[in-house]
C-alpha cells in the first residue's frame, strides 16, 4: 500500500504512456490480490496495472461502492473484475449468482467474460446472457450452477421475468459503460434489474462519460460512492496516443480514400464507421469488390455472423471491418491501428467512442475522418465540443498528394488491388430469340359490339402463329335482343 501512495504522490503525465519496470514497480500482487490470480493474469503478459486499475481496486476490495470514469481502452474491465473474484465466495454455497455485470451490447459482454475467465484461472463460473441466439444454451448454464453472470439488460430481464434466473444472492453489482446504455435505451430495464437484487450490496459503476442522467441513475442505486478519475478531463474526451485528421471528402471519393488508406503498410487492422447499416454493407462489398480482405458488422446480422466477422477480424484474417455504432460499442480488438470515420459521427461522444477503438492501452494510432460538405455544421459542433484545431476541414481527394503523404499512402496506390470482375453475358439461345419474337397467344374470349342500340356478343378465336391459315370457318352465334312491338 505504500507503493499506491507513492504512486498517487507523484506528479500525473501529460500523456499516457505504455508502462514499464522503470516507471512504476507496483504490481497487482501490491494491489492484494490472490497470487492464483496474480498468475494468471501473469502468463496473459498482464503485470502492471493502468491508473483506473490501481485507484479502485483498493477501494472495490473493500466493498465500498464507487464510480469509475475513465475513457475507453484504460483497463476498466480488470478494475471490477478482480475486486468481483476477490469478494465472492468460491466455490459457491448454491447455484444461484453471486455478481452481476450489465453491459450494453453483445460483443462487450463477451469480452467482459473472457477478460474475468482469464483473471480467475478457472476457479470461478462465469455465464454470459445475451439476445439474437437460443435460449437453450443459456438455461442449462444457469440451471448447473453460475458464480458471475455476465449479460445484456434485455435477456437479463427476460430471463428473471421467465424466472430462469435467481438475482437474490447478488452480492456485486457492476453497471459497464452506463453512458451507453443510456444512448441504447436500457437505462429503463436496468432500473427494473436493480429491484429484484438485495438493497445489501456493492454496486460499481463505470462510464467513459457522466451525463445528468448517469448521476441521477448513481445518487439513486449506490450508497455514498468515492468517485474515481484516472485522468485528467482533457484526457477522458480525447486520446492523446491518437494521432487525428479531419478532411472535408466528396462522398462519391470516400471508397478510392479508404482503398488507398488500406494499402498502407502499418495499416494492418483498421475499424471503420458508417452511419447506416446499408452504408455499412455498400462499402464492405465495394472494398472486397476493390481485392481488400474486409468484414462488416451491423444489425441486421444474426448473432453467429456478428461472432464470426468479429473473430474473423481479431485473428487477423480481415484487414478492415466495416460496422455501425451501435454495433461497435464496447468492442475491444488490440492492435487497431487506423480508426476511419467514413461518415461525420452524430456528435462529440459518438466522435470519442469510436476513436476510442485505436489508441489503447497507451499504444498509438490514428484516426481519419472524412466529412462531406452537408455535415460541416455538425462537425464544426464538435470541433468546438472537444476543443480541437480542425475547426475547417481542409478540402482532399484521394489524388490529394498533401493527404497521400500525411496518411502514409504510398506513391503509386490506386486503392484497388484487384481488377474488376468483368460482367459475362449469356448468349441467348436462337428458340429462345423466336420465342421473343413470337407475337402472345391471345385468349379465346367474348367480343361484343353494338348495332342499332343491340347489344351483340361474339366468339371468336385468334390462331397459336401468325400465317396460320384456317381450315375451317368457325360459324357465329349471334344473339339478339328481339324488342317487342309497342303496346301503345
Amino acid at each position: 500500500m505504500n507503493a499506491l501512495k507513492d504512486y498517487e504522490s507523484r506528479p500525473r503525465a501529460d500523456t499516457l504512456k505504455v508502462r514499464t519496470l522503470s516507471e512504476s514497480t507496483l504490481t497487482f500482487a501490491d494491489l492484494g490480490i490472490n497470487p492464483a490470480f496474480v498468475d494468471a493474469l501473469a502468463a496473459e503478459g498482464i503485470t502492471y496495472p493502468f491508473p483506473i486499475q490501481m485507484q479502485s481496486i483498493p477501494i472495490a476490495v473493500k466493498g465500498t461502492d464507487l464510480i469509475g470514469q475513465a475513457r475507453t481502452g484504460t483497463g476498466k474491465t480488470l478494475a471490477f473484475g478482480l475486486p468481483i473474484l476477490e469478494r465472492i465466495t468460491l466455490p459457491a454455497p448454491d447455484s444461484r449468482p453471486q455478481a452481476l455485470v450489465m453491459c450494453p451490447t453483445r460483443e462487450l459482454a463477451l469480452q467482459v467474460n473472457g477478460d474475468l475467465t482469464v483473471a480467475s484461472a478457472g476457479k470461478a463460473t462465469i455465464v454470459t446472457v445475451y439476445g439474437g441466439v437460443g435460449y437453450e444454451p443459456q438455461l442449462d448454464q444457469l440451471a448447473s450452477g453460475v458464480d458471475v453472470v455476465v449479460g445484456t439488460p434485455g435477456r437479463l430481464l427476460d430471463l428473471v421475468n421467465r424466472r430462469n434466473l435467481d438475482l437474490s444472492a447478488v452480492s456485486v453489482l457492476v453497471l459497464d459503460e452506463a453512458d451507453v446504455m443510456l444512448d441504447l435505451g436500457f437505462l429503463p430495464d436496468v432500473e427494473k434489474l436493480i429491484s429484484f437484487i438485495p438493497k445489501q450490496r456493492q454496486t460499481m459503476l463505470f462510464s467513459a462519460t457522466m451525463p445528468s442522467a448517469i448521476m441521477t441513475l448513481a445518487r439513486t442505486h449506490l450508497n455514498q460512492p468515492i468517485n474515481i478519475r484516472a485522468e485528467t478531463s482533457h484526457e477522458a474526451t480525447t486520446v492523446p496516443a491518437t494521432t487525428q485528421f479531419v478532411y472535408q471528402a466528396h462522398d462519391l471519393d470516400k471508397p478510392a480514400i479508404v482503398g488507398k488508406l488500406l494499402q498502407n503498410p502499418e495499416a494492418t487492422r483498421m475499424m471503420i464507421f458508417c452511419t447506416t447499416k446499408r452504408d455499412v454493407q455498400r462499402l464492405s462489398d465495394d472494398l472486397t469488390e476493390r481485392g481488400f480482405k474486409v468484414t462488416s458488422i451491423h444489425g441486421d446480422l444474426s448473432q453467429i455472423v456478428r461472432e464470426r466477422s468479429l473473430a474473423k477480424f481479431r485473428a487477423g484474417k480481415a484487414q478492415a471491418i466495416v460496422c455501425t455504432d451501435v454495433a461497435a460499442r464496447g468492442i475491444d480488438v488490440d492492435n487497431v491501428t487506423h480508426v476511419v470515420n467514413f461518415d461525420c459521427p452524430d456528435d462529440e461522444k459518438t466522435y470519442v467512442h469510436r476513436i476510442g477503438r485505436t489508441g489503447r492501452a497507451g499504444r498509438s494510432g490514428t484516426a481519419v475522418t472524412l466529412v462531406v460538405w452537408a455535415d460541416i455544421p455538425r462537425w464544426k459542433m464538435i470541433n468546438k465540443a472537444l476543443d480541437l484545431d480542425f475547426s475547417d476541414p481542409v478540402e482532399a481527394y484521394s489524388t490529394t498528394p498533401e493527404l497521400l503523404e500525411a496518411l502514409g499512402i504510398p506513391e503509386g496506390s490506386t486503392g484497388r488491388i484487384a481488377q474488376p470482375a468483368a460482367k459475362e453475358e449469356t448468349p441467348r439461345k436462337a428458340s429462345e430469340g423466336a420465342e421473343a419474337r413470337r407475337p402472345a397467344k391471345r385468349q379465346e374470349g367474348r367480343r361484343q359490339r353494338r348495332s342499332n342500340g343491340v347489344v351483340i356478343r361474339e366468339k371468336t378465336e385468334v390462331p397459336e402463329k401468325v400465317g396460320e391459315a384456317k381450315t375451317s370457318s368457325p360459324q357465329r352465334r349471334r344473339r339478339r335482343r328481339v324488342r317487342k312491338p309497342s303496346q301503345d
